[in-house]
């Protein structure tokens, strides 16, 4: 079976984006062309006009016969870089027509090792000053605002993207295998003893006793009736209210003792409690295994899916709730950062500095990492070029300035045929 050959990438055109810039261009190298031409003529009606004369005559034909010597040869040489002169397939000609891929290649090699050097790009990245002028931009309000609603609203968008399927592939292709894996019992044995550590629970034990005593205050018959559902069956009714209203006075009494004193016995018992529990979690062995299992047992359970997906929806409605309110507090915080932000890239020369050399630091990097993948795209895409088309774009291009090389060979070529006619006289 014969073997196939790979199917070669499809040639792309090439496509200005101002046709009218194209039109002058191409009016720019109709003019010079006719001025090279005419020059070509004017020296050729000369010659005619001169030929057999001696004298002064004499230096004039032999400048006007060197002009077109250097006009033709200048043309030709011109015209063989886009195209064969006159049609003839002369070897050697039409050079990027032919030879684009290697010229792509060359570029390409260029670009990557007199552009994409070090030295270079932190020169480039110091004398940008990033910072500063960053600092300056943002001292506009109405640019800082511009920031913060650009931010919100990409924030929006990629909140809006994210489904509940991809939070459930997270949370069961994810997160769960990793907590899984993870031991539990470090983690909330050290939280637990550096929340003792810094007293941070007795915040949440007051908050928890407040609401408690409130709650007692607000229902005193919900706490009768929770009291008397589970009173013997044979108590008399007039004994039970006095119990439960007795109860109820008590509860309030020793909520009220514990809210108030930092040292009563049931918040030292409940530190000595979460302190023995935070020890045996990174001490006791049994005590690790028991909260292995519960985590175990909690994450095998249906409802964490479920619960997470809950949770999510819950925090994008709030997030997109504090970032689409333009008003809001969410953008207003933003807001004043950013100010308090470009003030001290105003103010602050060694932030200046340091976010300065972050930036020519990530530059490097980027270009080292990918760098040759960069300027790669010069060679892949000059290979895609339709080699006649890229011709004709590149002449359009830069074929104005050509012509003067004919204009100037021809002014040279006469000035050598007239130096060289007065050498051969002097030499006879």
């Amino acid at each position: 079976m014969p073997a196939t050959s790979p199917t070669a990438a499809p040639t792309i055109s090439l496509i200005t984006p101002d046709p009218g810039a194209d039109e002058a261009r191409r009016r720019g190298l109709r003019r010079m062309r006719t001025v090279a031409v005419g020059l070509l003529l004017l020296a050729a009606c000369v010659y005619v006009a001169t030929l057999g004369r001696e004298g002064f005559w004499g230096f004039v034909n032999a400048g006007a016969e060197a002009s077109m010597v250097g006009a033709i040869a200048d043309w030709f040489a011109v015209t063989a870089l886009f195209k064969h002169p006159l049609g003839l397939p002369i070897p050697h000609t039409a050079l990027i027509p032919k030879r684009k891929d290697e010229l792509g290649k060359g570029l390409e090699e260029f670009v990557g090792e007199n552009f994409l050097q070090e030295d270079i790009i932190r020169d480039r990245v110091a004398a940008a000053t990033i910072s500063a002028r960053v600092g300056e931009w943002l001292a506009d309000p109405a640019n800082a605002r511009r920031v913060v609603d650009e931010a919100s609203d990409v924030a929006a968008i990629a909140l809006g993207k994210v489904r509940d399927d991809h939070v459930a592939d997270l949370v069961t292709q994810a997160l769960v295998p990793r907590f899984r894996e993870e031991p539990i019992s470090p983690l909330l044995g050290t939280t637990l003893m550096e929340v003792l550590r810094d007293d941070l629970h007795h915040g949440v034990v007051d908050l928890a006793v407040d609401e408690m005593h409130r709650w007692l205050v607000d229902n005193p018959e919900t706490f009768s009736r929770v009291l008397e559902e589970r009173a013997p069956w044979w108590a008399p009714p007039r004994l039970n209210d006095a119990v439960t209203s007795r109860l109820h006075v008590q509860a309030l009494a020793w909520l009220e003792d514990i809210r108030d004193d930092p040292h009563h016995r049931a918040r030292e018992a409940l530190d000595s409690m979460l302190g023995q529990l935070a020890h045996d979690l990174l001490n006791d062995a049994e005590t690790q295994a028991r909260a292995e299992g519960f985590k175990n047992r909690l994450l095998e359970h249906p409802q964490v899916v479920t619960t997470a997906i809950s949770l999510w929806k819950a925090m994008r409605s709030a997030l997109l709730g504090s970032i689409q309110d333009r008003e809001g507090a969410v953008r207003q915080r933003l807001l004043a950062e950013l100010t308090v932000f470009s003030q001290r890239l105003r103010d602050d020369a060694v932030l200046r500095e340091r976010l300065d050399r972050m930036a020519a630091d990530l530059t490097v990097f980027m270009v080292e990492r990918y760098g040759a993948e960069v300027t790669t795209v010069i060679t892949h895409t000059i290979e895609r070029w339709d080699g006649k088309e890229a011709a004709r774009r590149i002449e359009l291009h830069v074929g104005r300035d050509l012509q003067f090389i004919r204009i100037n060979g021809t002014i040279v070529g006469g000035l050598v045929g007239v130096l060289i006619h007065a050498v051969s006289l002097l030499a006879s």
